[in-house]
């Protein structure tokens, strides 16, 4: 099994000026760091084909794109993963709209996961992670990041 732990985060200031809509038009700068409450994810073989994914609800599927969870699913995709996996989230605070960058940190933590799994060197870098994990939420998912 694969564990990934990843810090969410606070921005201080300039928070939206890092949104694409504001800085197409102007620029933007934010303040944030990592604090030090995390996200967990699990990665594990799957003893069948089924796809098990558990966060605040869980969701057992034998086809990638029947998964509802749109960030699993869209990395799934991405690191052509189709069948036998369980994936599993855990977070040290509540669910979604907190502002701590939950989504993001939920991606990366994902990422890094599924690369471990694989043991690929897709992302090599801190910033191809970054730039990846940017993808798979505002290329794919169509949420602003």
């Amino acid at each position: 099994m694969i564990l990934t732990q990843t810090p969410l985060r606070i921005s201080l200031v300039g928070g939206g000026s890092d949104m694409e809509p504001f800085y197409r038009r102007s620029d933007g700068a934010v303040v944030s760091f990592a604090i030090n409450k995390y996200i967990y994810v699990g990665v594990n073989k799957k003893f069948d084909d089924d796809i098990r994914v558990s966060y605040f609800e869980t969701e057992i599927v034998d086809d990638v794109n029947k998964l509802k969870h749109d960030l699993v699913r869209e990395a799934l995709k991405a690191f052509n993963v189709e069948k036998g996996i369980e994936i599993i989230t855990m977070a040290d605070i509540p669910g979604s709209g907190t502002g701590l960058g939950s989504s993001s940190t939920l991606t990366v933590g994902l990422i890094r996961a599924l690369q471990k799994y694989h043991d690929i060197k897709l992302i090599g870098h801190p910033h191809e992670l970054a730039e990846f994990a940017y993808l798979v939420e505002q290329k794919y998912c169509n949420k602003a990041v």
